[in-house]
Parts: C-alpha cells; structure tokens; sequence
C-alpha cells in the first residue's frame, strides 16, 4: 500500500522523531498559535510530536490520521503524559468534523502526501470549510531539492543491546512532469541477528513551487498568505532553505 505506515513504519517514526523531538517546528507552531482564540486542528497527527506539546501549552488540539498505528502510538504518549486528546481515524480527503477551527496546522511536509494536483486542491478546499471566519491555516513544505537529490539508503535504530530496526529506501521513479518522487520503503524488524518481520510500503511524495503553492492557496479562497523559510517568520526562503512555510487566512 501507498503511504501506509503500518506496524514497523510507525515504529520507526516513533523512534526516528520521538515526542519531544524539535526541529524547530514545536517551538514556531506554539508562538504563532498562542494567541488561538478557538480549536485547532492537525492533520495527519502522526505519533503526537507536535500535537502534545500544544496541548502542554494549554491549546486546545484535535488530531486525525489514516494510520490506525499511528494513531496507537499517539494515544499511548498522550496518557502517558496525562493528556486525553480527541483522536480520529480518518484521511486528508475525507475528513469531517460539524465544529469549524480557529486555526488548521500540517507540520513536517504531511501535506506532500497528497500526490495527485486535484485532490490537493480539493483537500486545501475542505480546510477551508473547516475554518472560522479569519481563520488560519498553517503548514510547511519540503523545497524541491531536498525530495530530487534523495538517493534512498539504509538507516538502523537500535531498541535494545540485541534489537534492532532497519529502513531500507530504494528509489524508482521521480515524475518531473507531476512533480512527484516514488520510492520502495522495506522496514525489517530483527532479534539476535534473526529477521523477526519486514514491511514494504509504496512511498509518494510531492513537491511544490513556491509561487506554485501561494497560487493555489488564493484559488481557493486563502489571503493574507506570508511564505517564510525554516521556521523564521521574517525570513525569505532561498535556494539553501530547509524548510518552506505558509500561513494564510480564510477569506470569507
């Protein structure tokens, strides 16, 4: 399956990027959000990096996410931080909720899950709908390059003395056309030097052109957009930035 994160993906990404773990995003995502006046929204919550420490922060955060593991993991992390967040299992393309949000944040480039031009534009619409009057939508994407030059590899994560995990990338195809990188994840599980499970995933990723993206966001309704470069509000993206922003508010 395509973008699934199954049992030893979400296992990875849990010990890849651990609660706790920031590249800046949580302590960026806090300050522009301090100030909420209402619920926000995360999609894509993955195993709750982003989504608990806000809820520390006292903001009052909903998360979805299509993987049913993911979403375990999250639920784990938040009680054992005493936090009870309200979960749900649901997709990009499809999510519901009868409340409207004071603010919609996609951290860590989740948006770029979303390969195909129309559903994209058709998952920007649905936030849209889901915002209050004025309200914000803020996310963040990969630059171009960082998804071009991946050349895939093998990465370990040790869980104890005798076990281990793997993640082996072996890239297929990258569509310059619909501005897509394809890639074979095998995630292998092993104990004592035995292979214990393995998973292999489809993993599609999108990129986006700065002007590109900013277009878009007006084509359904966003203005006031501010584009922003490695979590630095002030600071203009370049050729050499990490990571793109965009915060945008819905016009009525």
């Amino acid at each position: 399956m395509e973008n699934r994160y199954g049992t030893l993906a979400s296992w990875v990404y849990d010990l890849d990027k651990p609660i706790g773990r920031s590249f800046g995003d949580i302590e960026f995502y806090a300050q522009r959000l301090r100030d909420c006046r209402g619920p926000i929204l995360e999609p894509a919550v993955g195993n709750g990096r982003v989504l608990l420490p806000l809820l520390q922060e006292g903001l009052e955060v909903l998360g979805f996410d299509a993987s049913e593991e993911m979403l375990e993991r999250c639920d784990a992390h938040a009680r054992h931080l005493g936090l009870s967040p309200s979960l749900s299992r649901q997709r990009f393309e499809s999510f519901a909720y009868e409340q409207r949000f004071a603010a919609i944040v996609v951290p860590a480039g989740s948006f770029q899950l979303i390969t195909d031009f129309a559903q994209a534009r058709a998952v920007l619409r649905r936030f849209r709908e889901h915002l209050l009057a004025d309200g914000r939508l803020i996310l963040d994407l990969d630059p171009c390059g960082a998804l071009i030059r991946n050349e895939g590899g093998i990465r370990s994560w040790m869980v104890s003395d005798d076990e281990w995990l793997t993640l082996t990338e072996q890239p297929l195809e990258t569509d310059f056309v619909n501005q897509t990188r394809h890639s074979y994840l095998r995630y292998e599980h092993w104990r004592q030097g035995r292979l214990v499970s393995a998973e292999l995933e489809r993993f599609s990723l999108r990129w986006w052109g700065v002007a590109e993206f900013e277009l878009l966001l007006r084509q359904e309704g966003f203005g006031d957009i501010r584009v922003f470069a490695d979590y630095q509000p002030d600071q203009a993206p370049t050729k050499d930035s990490g990571m793109i922003g965009f915060e945008a508010r819905r016009f009525a």
